[in-house]
């Protein structure tokens, strides 16, 4: 490299010029200088001062303007940042208002998450699961667990006959009186009890799901109602477990048609239907109005639906299933010989809890659901205290380990009948049963943490909103009052029912045998987002 430094004495413009040996030479002159910068010549009477002036300004301009964006962008890429870190903080913090405000089921979360940010050994949203690494290892126990205080369990198969000697239309859960409910408590040796299936009262399965279910003595159930999902394939299963196991999806008409309009759906010569591993089992004649309580029958009746299964996981149909269901049964139910297992709710541990939660997050009518509370409170069930012997009142149901003993059908049958006589809502039903059978149910409550280790969560199709989940006073649900803008299927209620259920949660609307003018909830107090 060569430097060159000239100055042109008429103009007094220095300028320096770097090159290369090997380049051509250059000629700058006055000349030379003008026409670099879009000017004349001297000669020519531009006058080169007024370049030499606003040049410099233009340089001066560009850079500041240049600096002005940079330093915008990294402030408010720094600004993003901190937001992020405090989202962060937030769902770590012990201080309730804060807490409140995280949401772990947000996007910015979940990336923050994948991307290392969230300090795994202080969150408590998932933990190991002490399972058998090898489910080839597993021994299955032989026989059944013996039946010591329930023995024999019957169920109630056609309903009931009214006074005039007449049938009453039949409902899938009968028409349960307030009599028989209370002596549905009442244990003994053989019992015979409500339990859904009432004939000709709805959900049906077809002659070669029946057939094809009594064989399975193990079974991973789910279910998909009014077309919100698309049945999700299990990871992590080993060959015996492909062998073992039948993996049974119950879904409604309208959820097939869904299905088969989005994923591959294959029929075998018996006429079954299939979706990768999952056998679809059609319930003709959903026996509810409200999807969601069309839902509980496959979730809580396992053992009705698959009478010859012993074993059943039940996993709901957004869940994709992550560990191999054999170890799940040996962690669950044979290591601590249960025959129940269910996890504890992440946030609520009363039932009062849950229930304002279900108010503000407008999962059912609020008076219907108050009502509901006032009845379990005038029956003496007190909110959860660590004095209580259960860990919670309240699960989280979206997974069911059982073994189908007499008394872990019982207690099926019990839940069920408060889901059928009240709200679609089963979180507030488990610990009301637990509560009337005195301790006699014993059940296994796992940790949380391990619930959401269990499976991948995957997000509805599209959301799940009904006229009854809107209604904030007793007016609009007598049609007095008026509701609108609520959601796709707002219009699922008939006109001429208003937005009475017909079908499910008559003991809402049957007379309480008892004053619940003075009953007062117990006070919640909320301390997350969910509640």
């Amino acid at each position: 490299m060569l430097d060159i430094e000239a100055k042109d004495n008429d103009v007094g413009f220095w300028c320096s010029i770097d090159f290369r040996i090997d380049e051509i030479d250059i000629l700058f002159s006055t000349k030379n200088v003008n026409k670099l910068f879009g000017g004349a010549d001297v000669e020519e009477g531009f006058p080169l001062e007024r370049v030499t002036q606003d040049y410099p300004m233009k340089i001066v301009w560009k850079k500041g303007f240049i600096r002005l964006v940079l330093v915008g962008g990294i402030l408010w890429m720094l600004l993003i940042l901190l937001a992020s870190l405090f989202h962060v903080w937030s769902c770590q913090s012990s201080i309730s208002f804060f807490s409140a405000m995280c949401n772990k089921e947000s996007k910015v979360f979940s990336m923050l998450d994948s991307l290392g940010f969230v300090p795994k050994g202080q969150s408590q949203h998932r933990c190991p699961i002490p399972v058998v690494s090898d489910p080839d290892k597993i021994k299955i126990p032989k026989g059944r667990t013996p039946d010591e205080i329930v023995k024999n369990l019957t169920y109630v198969l056609d309903d009931e006959i009214l006074p005039d000697g007449t049938l009453s239309s039949p409902l899938f859960g009968g028409h349960q009186n307030w009599a028989q409910r209370e002596e549905s408590f009442r244990l003994k040796s053989d019992m015979k009890l409500h339990c859904g299936f009432i004939r000709n009262g709805g959900a049906e399965m077809a002659p070669a799901d029946i057939n094809y279910a009594k064989k399975c003595r193990f079974v991973v159930a789910s279910g998909i109602f009014d077309g919100y999902d698309v049945p999700h394939q299990p990871s992590n299963l080993s060959p015996r477990s492909k062998k073992l196991f039948c993996f049974l999806m119950a879904v409604d008409e309208t959820s097939l048609e869904f299905i088969k309009g989005n994923v591959t759906v294959r029929e075998d010569n018996d006429g079954g239907k299939w979706v990768g591993i999952w056998r679809l089992v059609l319930l003709k004649h959903p026996p509810y109005d409200e999807p969601r309580r069309n839902g509980k029958v496959p979730k809580i009746l396992t053992h009705r639906m698959f009478p010859n299964t012993q074993y059943s996981i039940w996993i709901d149909g957004k869940m994709e299933l992550m560990v191999d269901p054999l170890q799940i049964l040996e962690r669950y139910l044979w290591r601590g010989k249960h025959t129940f297992a269910i996890s504890q709710h992440k946030h609520h541990r009363s039932i009062y809890e849950e229930a304002d939660a279900n108010k503000r997050r407008k999962r059912y009518a609020r008076p219907l659901i108050d009502l509901h509370m006032k009845i379990y409170r005038y029956e003496g069930l007190e909110a959860w205290d660590p004095t209580k012997k259960t860990v919670s009142d309240v699960p989280e149901g979206a997974i069911i380990v059982r073994e189908h003993t007499a008394m872990s059908n019982l207690f099926s049958c019990l839940w069920f009948n408060e889901v059928h006589l009240f709200t679609p809502r089963d979180q507030l039903s488990f610990g009301y049963i637990v509560y009337r059978l005195g301790g006699l149910f014993k059940f296994f409550m796992f940790p949380n943490c391990e619930y959401n280790s269990l499976f991948v969560l995957h997000p509805h199709i599209r959301e799940h909103s009904s006229r009854i989940e809107w209604v904030t006073s007793w007016n609009q649900l007598k049609g007095n009052g008026s509701i609108s803008n609520k959601g796709k299927d707002w219009d699922q209620a008939s006109a001429k029912n208003g937005l009475v259920e017909s079908r499910g949660g008559l003991g809402l609307w049957t007379p309480y045998p008892a004053n619940l003018d003075s009953v007062v909830l117990p006070p919640v107090a909320r301390t997350s987002k969910a509640g």
